[in-house]
């Protein structure tokens, strides 16, 4: 979560009772979640559900209907995983990416968002670069309104399914930028998420199965194929996970290079597709 403190023209401060009523439900950021929360309500009754749901558990970006990620306004609601802010560090990575195949080619660059949720890497990448195309895909159904809300003002196409499945076919051999932000959570390690992730977030997007990879495997298997000639994957893992990753994009053909890991621990994977 990312909350702005008070400045000058924002509301009031919230009611001292709704401020205590979250802090004592464990919000760390009580006063700037209150201050939230009573700017977008519209009628007193519309406050005490919004604060009822929150102390309850519900995410706050879902009840307030938009998270700030990489300096943009990103739609999101009930049901969906709202973007982490340490994904900036896979956007910034993409951003390079794409920086460099107009530098090398003169062109702009296809870029795909696969695993995209509501579409927040996507639209960072689209924001910071100009892209020839950018193409969207995901498996879960109630993210596709979202993605296809968020994307809209860059020209970005969403589509539903799984993985490739779900990209055009004449989009193979095209894509020059590929980042996967799929879910790296071990199975077994779901139950220490907070209780707001595992209760309100779709399992799809937090499940990576037995060491948190597998869905990077699928990908890893699948993107020789899709990516044109020095074409580069980009993903997100743990620190601990990003050997592994790289092992298995390496007997997939791909170039790989682990990046310095971030100070919240999140680590991006590279994997490029040889020229020759």
């Amino acid at each position: 979560m990312r909350l702005t403190p008070g400045t000058a023209g924002e509301p009031p401060s919230p009611p001292p009772a709704l401020v205590a009523r979250l802090r004592a439900a464990g919000c760390v950021f009580a006063e700037d979640e209150a201050r939230l929360l009573a700017a977008a309500a519209t009628t007193p009754a519309g406050l005490e559900d919004l604060a009822g749901r929150r102390v309850a558990g519900e995410p706050l970006e879902h009840l307030l209907g938009t998270v700030e990620f990489c300096g943009l306004r990103i739609a999101v609601g009930p049901g969906v995983f709202v973007p982490r802010q340490r994904t900036a560090a896979l956007v910034d990575r993409a951003v390079d990416a794409a920086r460099r195949v107009r530098e090398g080619t003169g062109r702009a660059p296809v870029a795909v968002d696969l695993c995209c949720g509501c579409g927040a890497v996507g639209l960072a990448l689209a924001t910071a670069v100009d892209l020839a195309a950018l193409h969207a895909a995901d498996v879960d159904p109630a993210a596709l309104p979202y993605a296809r809300r968020n994307l809209a003002p860059v020209g970005g196409q969403v589509h539903g399914g799984d993985l490739f499945d779900a990209l055009p076919g004449d989009l193979r051999g095209r894509i020059d930028v590929l980042v996967v932000n799929a879910p790296y959570v071990p199975t077994a390690a779901l139950h220490l998420l907070p209780p707001e992730a595992r209760l309100h977030e779709p399992r799809t997007a937090l499940d990576g199965g037995g060491d948190g990879l597998d869905v990077h495997r699928r990908v890893a298997a699948g993107a020789p194929a899709w990516l044109v000639p020095g074409g580069v994957l980009l993903a997100e893992v743990g620190e601990e996970q990003a050997p592994v990753l790289a092992a298995a994009l390496t007997a997939c053909g791909l170039h790989p290079h682990v990046h310095e890991p971030e100070e919240d621990g999140a680590t991006v994977v590279t994997g490029s597709r040889p020229t020759t």
